[in-house]
């Protein structure tokens, strides 16, 4: 076999193992990035099956609403938008306090082999003393507004809605992503409806970034946590 034609197959054959090889090892990339939570994604409009043209002008498979339902979500994909109003305040207080106390005295006969005793050796007290006070209190609000799509609706006239909003910022990326049930006659005529109001809900404010890792403890002062026993 002339050697420029066994130059040619050895190059051949590299290329194949190295596209093989790359084929079964993990993109880092890839690898590196985080897998997308599920259950926030927006769904898309069933698609409508073609209908054979009838040579009407009036179609009401295009975009047709009643003078009764207006422009109202109510079907699949449509976005809705959902006004975050979440305010929650929480306090506990626990107080607790117990007393208890008890006396003995036993008096000696002043006569006899027991008349050596001392009536003061023999008397005895106890008590005890407990005081216990606890208190807890939190207070979070979230105040934004999210459009989301509706992804399923259900014949008590209820429809599942969700989706997200990211924001790729300077110093990290943020995300905002809701889901839950809401009934259809609470979405008002510009297609806005109060969170409150929605059952079910699922809300997701994070981010990551810079300022995200500022915000958190350390890994090491993250591991002393767990093992101190104080």
């Amino acid at each position: 076999m002339p050697a420029p034609f066994r130059n040619m197959v050895r190059m051949a054959g590299a290329i194949a193992a190295a596209a093989a090889i790359s084929a079964v090892l993990p993109d880092p990339a890839a690898a590196k990035k985080a897998p997308k939570p599920s259950g926030f994604e927006a769904t898309l409009p069933v698609e409508a099956a073609p209908l054979p043209a009838n040579g009407s002008i009036f179609q009401a498979s295009y975009g047709y609403a009643a003078l009764y339902e207006g422009n109202r979500a109510r079907r699949i994909g449509d976005p809705v938008t959902i006004r975050l109003v979440e305010s929650t305040t929480a306090s506990k207080s626990v107080n607790s306090k117990s007393n208890k106390g008890g006396d003995a005295s036993i008096t000696p006969p002043s006569s006899g082999p027991l008349s050596f005793l001392n009536p003061n050796a023999l008397n005895a007290s106890s008590s005890s003393t407990f005081n216990g006070q606890g208190n807890a209190g939190q207070t979070s609000s979230l105040s934004s507004t999210l459009a989301v799509t509706i992804a399923e609706v259900r014949p008590n006239g209820t429809a599942l809605v969700r989706g997200e909003k990211q924001m790729m910022l300077s110093q990290g990326d943020e995300w905002v992503r809701f889901s839950g049930i809401v009934r259809l006659v609470d979405i008002d005529a510009d297609n806005i409806v109060l969170s409150t109001r929605i059952a079910d809900a699922k809300m997701e404010y994070s981010g990551k970034g810079a300022l995200q890792r500022a915000s958190k403890q350390g890994w090491l002062g993250r591991f002393f946590n767990i093992i101190s026993p104080f």
